[in-house]
């Protein structure tokens, strides 16, 4: 696969998702970017505003496997991963595959579970593989995990901790929709969209899982020079030091730095890393990976303002675009 024909190809598919998802032009993009990056998602946001639909629509266009698992205060890890169970015909037991084994798996409100039952994703995000009674499992190929969470409600709800936050790539914020975005999604149920019934949509499947493979290979070739690296290890390393965080980000958020805005500079038709492809990521990757001071929250200050003090103080590298 060649650069024109990565953009080409993230373009439809797109094209194909802002077709049923109107007006989160940002949110689709990001989560793209993720996908070609082999990185996990967490979207933040109040509910109706399109994260399930999200989910779905990407597993029609890109033809892949895709599931859910609604997150409950009595979920159990074995709900997740699968587990062992007696086969009375064979005399033995079986291992049934849990909703984990799939490709594309939306988690939804995923703080409503307690900490052991999350706790059963993080080999599964880092690793992709299960491991039930001794014996380890390969996930399918790709795998996307996009985890929802509501900012709104706090009742009956279990903080994720720090280790599983430090495993999404992106933590994302769904905004509601402004008043022109609201009227034509309002237009589009009055023509006959049904979220329900995507099949009436007549989605386009792009490509399939082999070729998204090839997409995530070709971003992970792109060529980054020194400044770059330096860039980003510069703007992570700040966080560490800032005087309104009381810790920062670890160097798994420079990996992360580092894939995404390679595969966002592919998606851009480059074969190369420029700054801008860097600093357009830099919240989404660090904004869930730091801890606001007591004292700078009461002033009104988050985490997107420090990383936004972090991008305007390191200085920009010179890249040649050769």
């Amino acid at each position: 696969m060649d650069t024109n024909e990565f953009k080409t190809t993230f373009d439809k598919i797109r094209g194909e998702v802002e077709r049923a998802l109107v007006g989160q032009t940002e949110l689709v993009e990001h989560a793209l970017v993720a996908l070609l990056a082999r990185g996990h998602v967490l979207l933040e946001g109040a509910p109706g505003l399109g994260k399930t639909l999200l989910v779905r629509v990407l597993g029609r266009v890109l033809a892949c496997d895709h599931r859910r698992i609604q997150f409950t205060p009595d979920l159990m890890p074995s709900d997740v991963s699968g587990g062992n169970v007696w086969n009375q015909q064979k005399s033995a037991f079986e291992f049934l595959k849990g909703p984990v084994f799939t490709q594309l798996l939306l988690a939804d409100e995923i703080n409503r579970a307690p900490a052991k039952t999350q706790s059963a994703l993080l080999e599964a995000m880092q690793e992709r593989q299960v491991t039930v009674d001794g014996v380890t499992r390969p996930l399918p190929e790709p795998f996307l995990v996009m985890a929802t969470q509501n900012p709104i409600e706090s009742q009956g709800t279990y903080p994720l901790p720090e280790a599983q936050l430090d495993r999404f790539m992106f933590k994302l914020a769904v905004l509601p929709p402004s008043r022109e975005v609201e009227s034509a999604i309002l237009r589009n149920h009055l023509a006959g969209f049904d979220a329900q019934a995507l099949d009436r949509l007549q989605l386009a499947q792009v490509v399939a899982p082999a070729g998204l493979l090839d997409m995530q290979a070709h971003a992970r070739g792109l060529r980054v020079d020194e400044g770059i690296v330096a860039y980003i290890a510069d703007i992570v390393c700040r966080t560490r030091g800032h005087r309104s965080l009381y810790y920062g980000a670890s160097p798994r958020a420079s990996i992360a730095l580092l894939h995404g805005a390679q595969a966002r500079a592919a998606s851009r038709g480059r074969d190369f890393v420029i700054p801008d492809d860097v600093k357009a990521l830099a919240p989404a990757v660090l904004r869930h990976r730091v801890g606001l001071q007591p004292d700078a929250e009461i002033e009104g200050m988050s985490t997107d303002d420090c990383v936004a003090e972090i991008l305007r103080d390191v200085r920009v590298p010179e890249t040649i675009a050769a």
